[in-house]
């Protein structure tokens, strides 16, 4: 394979503020519309059963075309791809904050998923192209861990401040400047190495098949949340899901250009890192939901209180993965980064099983907020490198779309199977506790109350699943000069790679 070290650009300090900025508005745009929402209901008359669309048509169009997104970036190029999904996902942010009605903004939603589908694998796959030096790829890589596990509650924090301060449509708008000085500087500053395009034919039935696939099964675990997980529409749904998606792995194994070349999931690193940062995120995202509703509903807060409130949170991500995950990352193996992190995040979840009606912030959100933090953006770092790490250039932009396709998948089951659980749990407990409450509004709260603990308790499990995955699976050695990348998947040849040889 070619030497991408020969080729390091000069600019590709100046290209990593660019690729994160648009990195951070797409992973903002997926909590930042969550507060907005109720203002903009209102304002627009969207019927209570059309609210979730609002989420679910992004979530929809992402989660469905990442894969065909990050084959396109191979194709056209990382860069032309990047600046097509910057303009789109502008355009379609100034068509929500300008919507008029309940279509219109489902529309924009909808657009922005597509262009998002674009812009998130070619924003990974420039990264893995542009640094290929384990030291500096470790420092890129952790400012871009750090946003993609930190980025949801930034969303939350600016949803807040723009709905309470100016008006829902700005949740929208704040996207355009982000877009114009991302593209601008992306013009100007990123280069790509040539020999890194992948100019084989597109596969049509995979696009097809992975598609249709993957949005039946984000679609069914939205069903599930609202309609229940026996319901027929939820079963068939994921029936049809099972169904493409095992149509379309057994499409891949026989064409000559897949969609998904089947080596870059089949190594056993990749694998690992795909499924326990998609079981992270599972957890991750029932937990901004359950609190962001705990703080508001519960305890109180403004809007712009509960955003702020989660700041030591993203002061966490942002140490564990700059200070701790980049700076060990070409010492110990990925597996004792990942794994620990896990753990470290699962402890903070367990001390959030604790909450009550009465809970003080600093004494238990507090610290339970700082150790989520710096676990995960511990794990996340080396799970963003590693995800790329190894594979060949004209796989870069598709082995990004599956990071992006495990955590937006991830996001929706999270979502739909922690909602699901807490609105049992919290349903059961006010039946059997209505007799002896002093007030319907207490136990209200506090039905409330306990069924976001039986769900977090779910998600402490998800979490110790997804660090025994890790360390189990991830079989890479530190990531430096000259090393090896010990593993297995691709076959023998890849069990030597020398590391970051592009």
């Amino acid at each position: 394979m070619p030497e991408t070290a020969q080729h390091v650009d000069p600019r590709r300090w100046k290209a990593l503020i660019f690729i994160a900025l648009a990195q951070l508005m797409v992973v903002l745009d997926a909590t930042i519309v969550n507060i907005a929402l109720p203002s903009a209901q209102a304002d627009l008359g969207i019927s209570d059963g059309n609210r979730q669309w609002v989420i679910t048509a992004y979530a929809l169009a992402f989660g469905g075309l990442l894969l065909f997104g990050g084959r396109i970036a191979d194709l056209w190029g990382r860069k032309q791809t990047f600046l097509v999904g910057l303009v789109g996902f502008a355009a379609a942010s100034a068509i929500g904050g300008a919507a008029v009605n309940t279509g219109m903004l489902l529309g924009a939603r909808a657009l922005q998923g597509v262009f998002g589908a674009l812009l998130a694998p070619s924003a990974l796959s420039l990264l893995a192209v542009m640094f290929t030096d384990p030291k500096e790829r470790a420092k890129a890589f952790g400012v871009f861990g750090a946003i993609a596990g930190g980025g949801g509650a930034v969303g939350l924090i600016l949803g807040g401040v723009l709905t309470e301060y100016l008006d829902w449509r700005w949740t929208f708008f704040v996207n355009i400047p982000f877009a114009i000085v991302a593209a601008v500087g992306a013009i100007a500053v990123i280069r790509e190495p040539v020999e890194s395009h992948n100019s084989s034919r597109l596969d049509i039935p995979g696009v097809l098949l992975a598609t249709t696939g993957l949005v039946a099964l984000v679609y069914g675990f939205t069903r599930a949340e609202s309609d229940g997980w026996s319901a027929g529409p939820t079963v068939g749904l994921f029936v049809a899901a099972a169904v493409l998606l095992i149509a379309f792995l057994v499409v891949e194994s026989r064409v000559k250009a897949p969609l998904l070349p089947l080596r870059v999931v089949a190594n056993r690193n990749r694998g690992g890192v795909y499924a326990s940062l998609g079981l992270a995120i599972i957890g991750m995202f029932g937990l901004f939901l359950f609190l962001t509703y705990y703080m508001q509903v519960v305890k109180g807060y403004s809007p712009v209180r509960t955003g702020f409130a989660f700041l030591p949170m993203v002061a966490g991500m942002i140490t564990g993965s700059t200070q701790i995950g980049a700076r060990l990352m070409t010492r110990v193996p990925a597996r004792l980064l990942m794994g620990p992190g896990f753990l470290v995040a699962s402890v903070g979840m367990l001390l959030l099983t604790q909450i009550d009606l009465d809970t003080s912030y600093p004494a238990l959100i507090l610290p339970a907020f700082l150790l989520l933090g710096l676990g995960m953006g511990t794990a996340f770092m080396p799970a963003m490198s590693l995800a790329t790490h190894g594979v060949e250039p004209r796989d870069a932009g598709v082995a990004s779309a599956m990071v992006n396709t495990s955590q937006q998948v991830g996001g929706a089951i999270g979502t739909a199977l922690l909602n699901t659980i807490a609105a049992s749990a919290t349903t059961e407990y006010a039946k059997s506790h209505a007799a002896a409450a002093s007030s319907r509004k207490a136990l209200e709260l506090q039905s409330m109350v306990h069924g976001y603990t039986s769900a977090i308790w779910w998600a402490v499990g998800i979490l110790v699943l997804a660090a025994v995955i890790a360390i189990t699976l991830v079989k890479a050695g530190q990531q430096e000069n000259g090393g090896a990348v010990a593993g297995s998947g691709d076959g023998a040849a890849e069990d030597a790679i020398p590391v970051m040889a592009h």
